[in-house]
């Protein structure tokens, strides 16, 4: 769901994510259609952040960042009750065409239009990526209002020494100085100062086949 706002001065980047993905978007779901398949240690942390998430009573669950939908439909099909938020319109187009009858929404990471304490849980699968140091607490914070007590985070990202922006793979149409890479001891500072507890970060190989981080936190 769109604020249909234009972005505040300072998140340009949320502009430039959004016009990279919007031209991209037939593309890289196609590159990333059978992703999932090819990536068993992933499928396990899928799995097991749905068994968590159904012994906790279930409850709706957003995908945060969702692209063309593939881990909201894999949720679904693991009996989450998922839906996606993505900042791309055409994103969300392709999402809504290659997975008809699941919700999907436009939306922001930074303001997202959810009622406080309404999510189960709350997915970001290589989302973050995107986000400068100085939005990450805002984002946490928005994650954490959205999820109900005790409801779970569960975060993927780009590993590496430091936060300076790096490219993620040499396709040179997606945008310019947005892959942040970021040690997992850092992300779990973030999310405590933010409120939540952290419960386990291990390490994986990642969707751009280098190092990958997971993170599960608890509001």
């Amino acid at each position: 769901m769109s604020s249909g706002r234009e972005d505040p001065e300072g998140e340009s980047w949320l502009a430039a994510t959004r016009a990279s993905y919007d031209a991209d978007a037939a593309d890289y779901a196609e590159e990333t259609r059978n992703l999932l398949a090819e990536l068993p240690p992933e499928q396990e942390v899928m799995a097991l952040f749905a068994e968590w998430v159904r012994a906790q009573g279930g409850g709706p669950v957003a995908d945060v960042g969702c692209g063309p939908g593939r881990i909201t439909a894999h949720l679904r099909d693991l009996g989450v009750d998922a839906f996606g938020i993505d900042l791309s319109p055409r994103m969300i187009e392709v999402a809504r065409r290659e997975h008809p009858g699941l919700r999907f929404e436009v939306g922001s990471m930074t303001r997202l239009g959810l009622a406080d304490g309404e999510l189960a849980a709350l997915l970001a699968w290589y989302s973050i990526m995107h986000v400068p140091d100085d939005a990450i607490g805002e984002v946490f914070a928005g994650f954490r209002r959205v999820l109900r007590p005790g409801g779970l985070l569960l975060l993927g990202f780009h590993v590496g020494e430091t936060a300076s922006p790096e490219p993620q793979d040499t396709d040179e149409s997606r945008p310019d100085g947005y892959g942040h890479r970021r040690r997992p001891g850092q992300v779990a500072t973030w999310l405590d100062e933010t409120g939540f507890t952290v419960e386990t970060h291990p390490t994986l190989t990642s969707a751009a086949r280098t190092l990958g981080g997971v993170l599960l936190a608890r509001r």
